[in-house]
């Protein structure tokens, strides 16, 4: 409940809704007794003789008739009218408090001389009061809720913007995508939910019984036999509602991650004819859900039923004991059934939105889950900003693991500032490692890394990032234009995308789509062949101006053509961009003015390439497969 809670009160952003919310739900709860009222008033059609001249006992005798017509001819007249008769009443202290309610409020209005265009008045005034609280009520819930759940997705969203590269590697995107959407909106719905059990309903409770032990303790009494039969099965439900929902959501973030797996691996299902096999896993998580969501129904259900039994049993035996017991006047008993329907109608919505309450505490705590997270890297508290790189960088004994085995073990070398460095090895060695702890991805468990004999963990990481161009092995496209794509979020003029685009080597094929630079990428950048999406990549990076450039596998899906122009463009860079790059393709960095090997997650070899093929066996083994490689496939292409 007190997460619930928080999602409400943070940053007191919506605190004046809610309490407008409030205001306008005790408006309609005032609005509907004063309904009941008004049924009273109109149904009193005015005190019988036996209520105006009889004695204590009831009866009327010349005695009790003579001295009452006296008190009500004030005038001497002879002749008493309704008007006089309520004046008369109206001061009486009567036996059931509401006949003096109702005949003060007969009075108060002048109703026995103009009654027809007073009682006209009176609804249509309570009919506008109650249609503009109502209406208030309810568009003021739905925009609180509205702006809940927008607050709640902006927060989800930048704070997981701070969360590590691990963390991302721990859940995949069903369920993340899930709790953003699906979890906000609930907790919003709760929200309102919440309001209505613990805020409105205690005040309808509260007013209306206390107009309802004030009309008449006796008929009241039957509320503390209804109240134990209405708490039991809200209790026992809400119990289950709570443990089926958590079942629920944790079965819909399997739904989902299935389904997405399903179109973003579509491709291999067809080519290997799975789609069988797809269906089977969908299914089995889709008929979980039906059936845990027939559960919910079923408890969502079933309480409103039993209390509605319950409350109608109570009407009905407060009705005939008042009717025919305490011979309570229809008018009046009609009023005090009105009121009591009005404080057990929020008692049979109780279950309904209880149930709703509790799945916004299961969600909350959902989504809190990774609201709780702190991020595994953050910036010193004394963190100076990296205006420039003017040096080199330096890896500094480094060791890095991402769970239990070490991936990199003392690493140490260093790059100078204009220098082309490689970085080779086998598949798995650690070489994508290296180069995703220097714009801090990941922090090093031992060791440091230094720019210009300052330590990264020193510096914000934006200022540290700003200075680095990265191009993975698997580039990443937004659904947005070409032009889009390649500025990211910058203001950059035409002709420098223009430019960047030629530099990479992507100029060719964006000429010839149909709006060149405006041309819409699909998602993923599935419209695209790998070597199209690494090039435009590629493109991103250098218009980005970095003095940084680091290439993982930046050519690995580029045809031998391409990979010459965007090798030219990179040997282009040489001497003005310190440049990092990981390649499987040999030929690639053989102008590099340095290579490091690694090995096993070290670094075993160091050089350029003519000293590494001397030197370093495993290198040259490497280097000879590569080039017999590229020969037989230079033969096959003539």
């Amino acid at each position: 409940m007190r997460l619930l809670l928080r999602a409400v009160f943070h940053g007191k952003r919506h605190t004046f809704l809610f309490l407008l919310t409030f205001v306008t739900l005790f408006g309609v709860t005032m609005a509907t007794q004063l309904e009941m009222i008004t049924l009273g008033v109109i149904t009193n059609s005015g005190a019988d003789a036996f209520k105006v001249f009889g004695n204590e006992d009831g009866n009327i005798d010349p005695e009790s008739f003579s001295e009452k017509f006296t008190k009500i001819d004030k005038k001497h007249r002879g002749v008493i009218t309704p008007e006089d008769t309520t004046a008369y009443l109206s001061k009486q202290k009567h036996k059931n408090p509401l006949s003096t309610v109702l005949v003060k409020f007969k009075h108060l209005l002048h109703m026995s001389g103009n009654g027809l265009k007073i009682l006209v008045w009176m609804i249509f005034v309570v009919a506008i009061f109650k249609a503009t609280t109502l209406f208030f009520s309810r568009f003021t819930t739905r925009l609180l809720a509205i702006r809940i759940s927008k607050d709640l997705r902006e927060r989800y969203f930048e704070h997981i913007q701070l969360l590590p590269m691990s963390f991302f590697q721990q859940h995949n995107i069903g369920s993340l995508s899930s709790r953003v959407v699906g979890d906000a909106h609930q907790i919003s719905l709760s929200v309102n939910s919440w309001i209505t059990n613990y805020l409105h309903t205690p005040f309808t409770l509260s007013t209306t019984l206390f107009y309802c032990f004030y009309l008449s303790w006796q008929l009241s009494l039957v509320i503390f036999v209804a109240v134990p039969l209405v708490i039991v099965p809200v209790l026992l439900v809400t119990r289950k509602v709570k443990q089926i929902t958590r079942q629920l959501q944790k079965n819909q973030e399997g739904f989902a991650a299935v389904l997405i797996d399903y179109l973003a691996g579509i491709q291999t299902v067809k080519i290997f004819g799975m789609e069988a096999f797809s269906f089977k896993k969908y299914d089995e998580q889709n008929a979980k859900m039906q059936q845990l969501e027939t559960r919910s129904a079923k408890y969502d259900l079933l309480t409103r039923p039993i209390l509605h039994f319950i409350t109608t049993c109570c009407l009905i035996f407060v009705f005939l004991f008042g009717l025919y017991i305490l011979k309570v006047n229809l008018s009046e008993l009609l009023v005090y059934c009105g009121l009591l329907h009005i404080a057990y109608e929020p008692i049979k919505k109780f279950a309904d939105e209880n149930a709703n309450v509790q799945k916004g505490i299961v969600a909350s705590e959902r989504l809190f889950q990774v609201l709780h997270l702190k991020p595994e890297i953050e910036d010193h508290k004394d963190a100076k900003v990296l205006e420039s790189f003017n040096e080199s960088i330096r890896f500094d004994g480094v060791w890095f693991k991402y769970e239990d085995d070490w991936v990199l073990k003392d690493i140490s070398f260093e790059v100078k500032k204009g220098e082309t460095v490689a970085i080779v090895g086998a598949t798995g060695a650690g070489k994508s490692t290296i180069l995703q702890l220097l714009p801090r991805l990941y922090d090093v468990q031992k060791g440091d890394i230094l720019i210009d004999g300052t330590s990264i963990r020193e510096v914000t990481q934006k200022s540290l990032r700003d200075q680095v161009a990265y191009v993975s092995q698997r580039p990443f496209l937004f659904n947005d234009t070409i032009r889009a794509n390649i500025a990211y979020g910058q203001d950059i003029p035409q002709d420098k995308i223009e430019l960047a685009a030629e530099r990479a080597h992507a100029t060719g094929f964006i000429n010839e789509m149909s709006e060149t630079y405006d041309t819409l990428i699909a998602e993923m950048g599935k419209s695209l062949s790998g070597g199209q999406q690494q090039r435009l990549a590629l493109a991103r990076a250098l218009i980005k101006n970095a003095p940084i450039l680091i290439l993982d596998e930046a050519t690995s899906s580029l045809d031998s053509v391409s990979e010459e122009k965007v090798k030219q463009a990179i040997l282009g860079l040489k001497g003005s961009v310190t440049q990092i790059i990981v390649a499987h393709r040999l030929s690639t960095i053989e102008h590099a003015d340095r290579i490091l090997f690694i090995q096993g997650g070290r670094l075993v070899a160091e050089g350029t390439k003519t000293d590494l093929y001397a030197t370093c066996d495993a290198f040259k083994e490497m280097w000879d497969l590569n080039f017999r490689a590229n020969q037989l496939y230079q033969h096959q292409l003539t």
